[in-house]
């Protein structure tokens, strides 16, 4: 069965870096799509960046666009969130998600399988 795994969260300051990491085990689609979403308290789950395979393009959100940076290793199974310049705003839970589609979206509806997420807080 397909799962999805998130680290690399944690406790930072504003200004600071992060990188998120998402293991993909069990799996055999071709073309797919793995996007990372995040949800603060009370707020909606926002999508914020994905990456499409096998073409590796990608898609963010305008909120984080400049600042983080998505990324895989295939031979991994490892999509990446790269995280700079991060500001207050941007403390939430962040899941990872895949869609069996190439084709990129952040609406979280269409996609299929989730992790459970991990914790980014950036406070002083």
């Amino acid at each position: 069965q397909l799962q999805l795994a998130e680290s690399g969260g944690g406790l930072v300051q504003p200004g600071g870096s992060l990188r998120l990491s998402c293991a993909a085990s069990a799996f055999r689609f071709h073309y797919y799509t793995i996007g990372w979403f995040r949800q603060a308290p009370g707020k909606e789950r926002e999508g914020v960046s994905c990456i499409s395979s096998p073409d590796g393009s990608t898609y963010y959100a305008d909120s984080v666009k400049g600042r983080f940076t998505i990324s895989r290793d295939g031979a991994k199974n490892t999509v990446y969130l790269q995280m700079n310049s991060l500001k207050p705003e941007d403390t939430a839970v962040y899941y990872c998600a895949l869609r069996g589609s190439r084709f990129k979206t952040l609406r979280s509806k269409e996609y299929d399988y989730w992790g459970q997420g991990t914790q980014v807080t950036v406070s002083s």
